[in-house]
């Protein structure tokens, strides 16, 4: 119980922390429209601005005159701004006579207003074009998931930290013995669509516009369009990014380059779109139901299948999903009948939506029989997610010193815990007759440095030789630049579909191949690649960004969270450095100085001052500073995000 207060009070001081700093930093309002075409129905001045908008136009006029009592112009036609478009600028302040002189003006505060159904309260800005994406029937159908299912997940996640209560009190996982019984019958999954029998190269990336159609034009077998690790949750980004989704699936999605003016189109053909929500852990602060924010998850995921599941199903494709940072069985089970509820509710076939689970938590790993077994009907199959794998694993026995990893960059697929999951995900999935995908490959292309680049693909390579070897029926790839490189090695060793025959019976994996420690050295390199890195790619995420190329890697979520996570064992259980020193806090604090320092001569004084540098540092120091490890660094982060919006 102890254990317990300490762990909630730890959380609630670390995100007073970020929303206190939060509220020193001045607002930078956006001005950016949603992109497709939107009617802007007519209004009166004061009934169908927001509330929030109301108040803002109050305190930004002299209080001299009741402003809102005058009518407001006709706001004037404006360009649609799509979601990649160049930095916005900061929205003008209303002028205090009778009208704005520059229609462009009144067209940037314009608020289209919403039908929001009884007990839903949407508190993020709405945009011009917003009203086609939250539609009242949209708005009612994600507040009927939250009310019927947000109880269980509430309670899962209470699961999940009773569950770690006793992993650091010592207990360690084991394949469970209630569910014996499905490991050893044999059973197979539902048949999957014929348009993601091939997957043998899938490419992620946020949901912006731009990047929404070169990874559909990359010559993947799959785009998987990210709202979670890869995306910052502002509510533009949300919003925007289902707007493209939209158009996505009704190939009708462009886009124009502001600064190069380039257009964008999709090809005839093009890749198979899944989508990411976020995970069962993570909050819609925009979105209240019944005065509480719903989930994340079924925030995105709810908007994307309400929209785009009949018109997926007419195109020949379907409502396909990843699902991230599941921890049990029971929590994809929540998944099943969420999907079945929403089938049901939509008017279309059970066993439409597919999913493919990422195991990227250790306590997965030992439930993926069951996993499969609760989604049978919906499931498209697991993938190994690396970086979320070692975090997770850092994080579940984060009390144990006989678990302390090495470096980072030390700890590969080749590793005996990393590789024993690997192969156990490929045996299991096959045997279920569905696909077993491999992991991201990060590298991007290294243009100004021909031997370095060369040397980056010759990785690439050589982790695509050996996932298909091992009989994983696909790849993860983050940039264009690598799909060649992938395909080339899975058509040589995979010259069909994908390789389900290959039940690998020859794999025996035990609870203890999955727990072993690997060995390996802890350097000073080590220490700082991750104090840099993480500090680089949190300060991007504080700005919006959720997808940073970052010293030749594309880096997402997972980065910053691994490298935190492992400052923080190191600094917990006094690691010890292949110099001799000890990792404390204080040694932390000056490599943090440091590396702000040489990010400042790298970026230039401008840009550093114009960033998040300092937040981010400050953020990335608490958490490594913390007496009990914070469960996801994206929740005070998410905070900051919220009230940063709210100003």
């Amino acid at each position: 119980m102890a254990a317990k207060k300490k762990s909630a009070k730890s959380a609630r001081k670390t995100g007073k922390k970020a929303a206190k700093r939060a509220a020193k930093v001045k607002a930078k309002p956006a001005t950016k429209r949603i992109p497709g075409k939107a009617k802007r129905p007519a209004r009166p001045a004061a009934k169908a601005a927001s509330k929030k908008t109301a108040v803002r136009k109050a305190a930004a006029r002299k209080p001299a005159k009741p402003a809102a009592k005058k009518p407001a112009p006709k706001p004037a036609a404006a360009p649609v701004v799509p979601t990649s478009a160049a930095k916005p600028a900061a929205a003008p302040k209303p002028a205090p006579k009778p009208a704005p002189k520059p229609a462009a003006k009144a067209a940037a505060i314009a608020s289209p207003a919403l039908a929001v159904p009884p007990g839903v309260k949407v508190t993020g800005a709405i945009k011009p074009g917003y009203e086609q994406i939250l539609t009242h029937d949209a708005l009612s159908f994600v507040a009927e998931l939250e009310r019927m299912f947000g109880r269980r997940r509430r309670e899962l996640l209470a699961a999940r930290a009773e569950r770690q209560r006793r992993l650091d009190a010592g207990e360690k996982p084991d394949f469970l013995p209630e569910t014996q019984a499905v490991r050893d019958a044999d059973w197979t999954v539902a048949p999957l669509p014929r348009d993601i029998l091939d997957r043998r190269v899938e490419i992620t990336g946020p949901v912006d516009r731009k990047m929404v159609i070169n990874a559909l034009n990359s010559g993947a077998s799959v785009f998987m369009a990210d709202f979670e690790d890869a995306t910052t949750p502002t509510w533009s980004n949300l919003v925007e990014g289902q707007a493209n989704m939209r158009d996505a699936i009704r190939g009708t999605i462009t886009f124009t380059d502001p600064a190069s003016s380039k257009f964008y189109k999709l090809n005839d053909k093009h890749a198979v779109l899944f989508v990411r929500p976020r995970g069962w852990h993570l909050p819609e602060r925009h979105v209240l139901v019944d005065g509480q924010p719903m989930s994340g998850s079924l925030f995105d995921f709810g908007l994307y299948v309400f929209h785009n599941a009949k018109a997926a199903l007419d195109r020949g494709t379907g409502p396909y999903f990843y699902l991230p940072k599941m921890e049990s069985h029971l929590e994809a089970r929540l998944w099943n009948d969420v999907f079945c509820h929403a089938q049901d509710k939509l008017g279309i076939k059970r066993g439409s939506i597919k999913a493919t689970v990422l195991i990227e938590t250790i306590l997965a790993t030992f439930e993926v029989d069951e996993i499969l077994y609760e989604l049978r009907e919906h499931s498209a199959g697991l993938n190994c997610g690396r970086w979320d794998y070692i975090f997770s694993f850092i994080k579940k026995f984060a009390n144990d010193p006989a678990c302390v990893l090495p470096d980072r960059a030390s700890v590969t697929m080749t590793a005996h815990f990393m590789r024993s999951y690997s192969q156990l995900v490929i045996k299991t999935c096959h045997r279920r007759n569905v696909h077993a995908m491999g992991g991201m490959a990060a590298q991007i292309p290294i243009k100004d440095d021909p031997a370095a680049n060369d040397a980056a693909m010759a990785k690439v390579r050589a982790d695509k030789e050996r996932e298909a070897g091992d009989g994983h029926d696909g790849t993860w790839v983050a940039h264009p630049g690598l799909v060649p490189i992938a395909k080339a090695e899975f058509d040589r060793i995979m010259p069909e579909a994908n390789q389900i025959h290959r039940k690998r019976q020859d794999v025996h994996v035990t609870a203890a191949d999955l727990l072993q420690v690997p060995a390996g050295p802890k350097t000073e390199t080590g220490l700082r690649t991750n104090i840099n890195v993480g500090i680089g790619y949190l300060e991007a995420w504080l700005r919006g960004l959720g997808c940073v190329p970052l010293y030749n890697l594309m880096e997402d979520a997972a980065t910053a969270e691994i490298s935190r996570a492992q400052v923080w064992q190191w600094i917990t259980h006094k690691a010890v450095l292949d110099d001799g020193r000890t990792v404390d806090a204080g040694l932390c604090r000056q490599i943090i100085r440091e590396e702000l320092e040489k990010t400042r001569a790298l970026v230039g004084e401008k840009r550093f001052l114009n960033g998040r540098y300092q937040e981010a540092a400050e953020m990335f120091r608490e958490m490594i500073e913390a007496p009990v490890f914070p469960e996801f660094l994206t929740l005070p982060a998410y905070d900051w995000i919220v009230a940063h919006e709210e100003q």
